[in-house]
């Protein structure tokens, strides 16, 4: 079998599973299980100096990842979740989920949804996740949508993703998806809701999802082995994730088990995740970055998830819980930092306070933390126990990483798209690997290579390995166009260093051709501006043609940060012409180091919120965003 698997992985490749003899479909899992064996074999032996941890075990695919799982830690918290009206969190065993999603999964099977595209939506819940657990363990494939979108966009991706169902975590959405079937311009078959307590209509397919789950326990209690028998082949699609990037054109990406499987082993040799780990949950988890290094990392490592109930409830669930690893994008860090930065200066110790963090730079080398005391206070806002800051989704200010990593905490940034399952880098957790301006090291088993390079050495990125995506469902053009040879053109513009560090200056589509025939990379003038005080957030963008020849040139627009704004204006903060000027002199210093090719010609000031992608991105292609409010 060791040296024959991948010839055993061809034969069943388009084999009809449920048509296989028992006999073979074991021939199958154990190929499978070889095949993912190879990777632990390899990392077990790597001489990569940056794979440190390398505990993970063979998972093909995401049935056994819950049913091993399960099977180690049975007894110990899944996840802990504050149920509607109560204070304190609740807390459901990996024993306990895994029952329900059996549960669930045989009432799904029930309904006649085997090999149905299953859509899931609503805010981070236990159900949520338990019902990823249940579409995924052997009933069909997951279509995670967006919960932020209209009832129009809603409905488009119901019929581009060929939904027979959907199970809706709160009552709104249910009652959007009623409307969607009933209007017969879909396929859909089932509405399922979370908080329904019995099922609406049978004959219409309104069901109630807890009634379903309990329904299916009893059957399985009672000897139905439908779902716990249920077939499942790594390499076939196990999820549809509709992109919802700043272009505004959704494709939806087609991942298998074997690519999500193969990206959580590798990930964690990077990166030391313990079972007494408490991941909290704040990102949107329909999401791969959440879903994938949150829940399913956690998951294959024995950790814990918690659920936040919302952004406005961060530091009081944080506290509750007491979480020890942070997955989020760079804007919540650099909110932290901004309100720490804030509060200290308020104190009158942030002068104290950074020259000791500066110290403690130079001191934790030798194994001396200088700066635990202080630490230690401000870190009680986040319950006190943060072991790890994750950010990835887009370039983080390395004066932020800097920040955390001060007070003894390893904030990491790492580097992955939807179409690569998502992570292909990461920052090793270990101080003496963590580079502040890269996204990342490559990962293992990860071939990166730059083509159409510039003259300063940046090119398009491209990835090939196990956890890139198998295209765009029922988009062949799309998948053609990025896709070539195995190789995944992602779009972003960097580079990659002697090490295998990748940096990430910008992307292809957002590249401003400035009128000497440079390339102006907005991301990198977004993220200097943004270190001024007097800015919270910016979006840089050009008019190249515009018929007045004075109103050419970059535009920046942006959101001052009218607390600091007003520490320094006093009473002419409220003077669009005083707060401009201001705003004038930071660009100005700015573009007095730049090429004049690059610089900023003009400000438009924003007091109102950009509008975002519910990954927090700012929407480059929307013309309200390159607005005055």
């Amino acid at each position: 079998m060791k040296n024959d698997y991948k010839e055993i992985l061809q034969k069943y490749a388009a084999a009809e599973l449920d048509a296989l003899t028992e006999e073979e479909y074991q021939e199958l899992k154990a190929a499978e299980m070889a095949d993912m064996q190879s990777y632990v074999d390899a990392i077990t032996t790597s001489k990569v100096p940056e794979v440190m941890y390398r505990i993970g075990r063979a998972v093909p695919e995401l049935k056994y990842l819950l049913e091993s799982s399960a099977g180690i830690w049975g007894d110990k918290v899944l996840y802990h979740q504050i149920m509607p009206g109560d204070k304190d969190y609740t807390e459901f065993t990996y024993s306990e989920v895994l029952r329900d999603v059996r549960g669930l999964g045989t009432a799904l099977l029930g309904l006649g949804l085997k090999g149905a595209h299953i859509g899931i939506i609503g805010a981070n819940c236990y159900e949520w996740a338990e019902s990823y657990w249940a579409v995924t363990g052997g009933v069909g494939v997951v279509v995670p949508l967006d919960k932020e979108l209209s009832k129009e966009e809603l409905e488009t991706l119901c019929d581009m993703g060929d939904l027979d169902a959907v199970i809706c975590c709160q009552n709104k959405y249910y009652e959007i998806f009623k409307d969607i079937k009933a209007s017969g311009r879909t396929g859909l078959r089932y509405v399922i809701g979370v908080n329904k307590e019995s099922h609406e209509s049978e004959a219409d397919g309104l069901y109630s999802w807890n009634l379903l789950r309990s329904e299916g326990t009893a059957k399985v209690e009672n000897g139905d082995r439908s779902f716990l028998d249920a077939r499942v082949r790594a390499s076939d699609m196990v999820s549809i994730l509709f992109t919802s990037g700043t272009t505004g054109v959704s494709k939806g990406v087609m991942l298998s088990h074997r690519n999500l499987c193969t990206d959580i082993l590798i990930a964690q040799t990077y990166l030391e995740v313990c079972p007494e780990d408490i991941f909290f949950s704040v990102l949107p988890i329909h999401h791969t970055y959440e879903c994938t290094c949150t829940m399913l990392e956690g998951c294959f490592m024995g950790a814990s998830m918690a659920f936040c109930r919302g952004l406005k409830y961060i530091t009081k669930d944080m506290q509750a819980v007491r979480p020890t690893f942070l997955l989020a994008v760079p804007l919540i860090y650099e909110k932290f930092y901004n309100t720490i930065q804030k509060t200290l200066k308020k104190q009158g110790q942030d002068k104290l306070v950074n020259t000791l963090f500066a110290i403690n730079n130079v001191t934790s080398k030798v194994g001396i933390n200088v700066a635990k005391p202080i630490a230690k206070k401000i870190m009680a806002q986040f319950g006190g126990r943060i072991d790890m800051f994750i950010a990835g989704g887009a370039r983080v200010d390395p004066k932020v990483l800097a920040f955390f990593r001060s007070m003894g905490i390893p904030c990491l940034q790492g580097y992955g798209l939807t179409e690569t399952s998502p992570m292909v880098a990461l920052n090793p957790d270990q101080w003496k690997y963590m580079r502040n301006e890269s996204a990342g090291k490559l990962f293992q088993f990860t071939e990166c290579k730059i083509v159409d390079k510039d003259e300063d050495g940046n090119g398009e990125i491209c990835f090939r390995g196990p956890m890139v995506m198998l295209g765009y469902y029922k988009n062949p053009e799309a998948t053609a166009a990025c896709m070539e040879n195995g190789w995944f053109h992602t779009g972003d513009i960097g580079y990659l260093d002697k090490d295998n560090y990748i940096y990430i200056t910008g992307r292809r589509k957002n590249v401003i051709i400035a009128a000497n025939g440079k390339n102006v990379f907005p991301e990198e003038l977004e993220e200097k501006i943004c270190r001024s005080p007097y800015v919270e957030e910016c979006m840089v963008w050009a008019d190249e043609n515009n018929e007045d020849r004075m109103l050419r040139g970059i535009y920046v627009t942006l959101r001052p940060d009218m607390e600091n704004v007003r520490e320094t204006l006093g009473d002419k903060a409220e003077d669009e012409s005083a707060v401009l000027a201001l705003i004038s002199s930071e660009i100005d210093r700015l573009n007095a180091v730049w090429p004049d090719w690059k610089r900023v010609k003009h400000i438009v000031l924003k007091r109102g919120e950009f509008n975002k992608t519910t990954g927090m991105k700012i929407r480059r292609f929307v013309e309200e965003n390159k607005l005055a409010d």
